[in-house]
């Protein structure tokens, strides 16, 4: 079903509803427009963006937008922090293989690429703990005093994303009429980001899902600021990817976990042993960028060679160097 948002009186709301999100004093945003040089290895460089009239989030696309429209892809963020470039390389990576890419968060601070073989920095680790009795799992902090406290990014701002594109597309006064197909859409996050993917992947909309270090707390409640638990996992409804550290990764466990109890969909688990931050921080996002690309072509675009990378008992990451596969789809 075609969803019409094509007016400027939804524009008005919208941008109304984005000056409500709090910024942050710690990390000044950076100007409107474009951000850094065009990068990624894939066939359009791509770019990211900082919008007037989306300003609470970051925008990752080509810098020649193509002919074909663009796939749309939501990303959250690990910590659930509001920075919206604290994955830069990652995301421009991907959507210079032709998505268009809207990170939660506003344009702050870009990290530094590192080599592979470098120190890796201190990971944004998962959501906080709901009380300190339960344990802490991945450094997140305890939650504070005020239990009404929400997150820096929250799920709602996912679908104030897909508004946001589905306005944009259709209003006859933007340069993006037309140039998104608002019928494959994905959605993705980190850690803390990778929980409102697991909330917000059940909008009907959403066709599949990428879940990088995260899962689900194997507690009641769910153990966490984004109101996620179990039963959200029978909410999924399109193939669905986890994406992990490995053992030294603390959402190792929990994905495991989710990935068990998902019968109804598709549903892939591979892990490197790269910890909880995996490879963000290495140029163009290092082997975790090119997981995505690969997953994102096979559900999105139809791919059936990137689709070998995951299926079957011969799949491409059951025999690649330093890939563990638990879970895989049926061809």
């Amino acid at each position: 079903m075609r969803i019409h948002y094509g007016t400027k009186a939804l524009i008005s709301c919208l941008l109304a509803g984005l000056s409500g999100w709090a910024t942050s004093a710690d990390q000044p945003l950076q100007p409107i427009g474009l951000i850094g040089a065009p990068a990624g290895t894939g066939q359009f460089e791509a770019v990211a963006e900082s919008r007037e009239d989306l300003r609470s989030h970051t925008i990752y696309r080509p810098a020649e937008m193509p002919d074909t429209p663009l796939p749309v892809l939501i990303w959250g963020n690990g910590g659930c922090s509001d920075n919206g470039l604290s994955h830069a390389g990652f995301l421009r990576e991907v959507a210079s293989h032709g998505y268009y890419i809207i990170a939660l968060g506003y344009a702050r601070s870009e990290p530094v690429p590192r080599s592979p073989n470098a120190a890796p920095p201190r990971p944004a680790g998962p959501p906080p703990a709901a009380s300190q009795s339960r344990g802490q799992i991945g450094g997140g902090g305890a939650l504070p005093e005020d239990p009404t406290e929400t997150d820096a990014t929250v799920v709602a701002q996912m679908d104030m994303a897909l508004a946001w594109a589905y306005a944009m597309n259709e209003l006859t006064s933007s340069e993006l009429q037309g140039q998104l197909d608002m019928t494959r859409i994905a959605v993705a996050g980190h850690s803390c980001g990778g929980l409102q993917t697991i909330k917000f992947s059940a909008d009907p909309r959403v066709k599949t899902s990428m879940i990088f270090a995260s899962g689900v707390y194997n507690v009641p409640g769910g153990m966490s600021r984004v109101k996620v638990n179990k039963f959200d996992l029978h909410a999924l409804h399109g193939p669905t990817a986890y994406i992990t550290g490995g053992p030294t990764d603390q959402a190792h466990p929990n994905a495991l976990d989710d990935a068990s109890r998902i019968k109804h969909v598709p549903v892939f688990l591979g892990w490197s042993p790269v910890g909880h931050g995996g490879t963000f921080s290495q140029p163009n996002g290092g082997d975790w960028a090119k997981v995505a690309v690969n997953w994102l072509d096979w559900q999105l675009k139809g791919d059936s060679q990137a689709g070998e990378w995951f299926l079957g008992e011969d799949c491409g990451y059951c025999s690649a160097e330093d890939w563990n596969v638990e879970f895989k789809p049926q061809g």
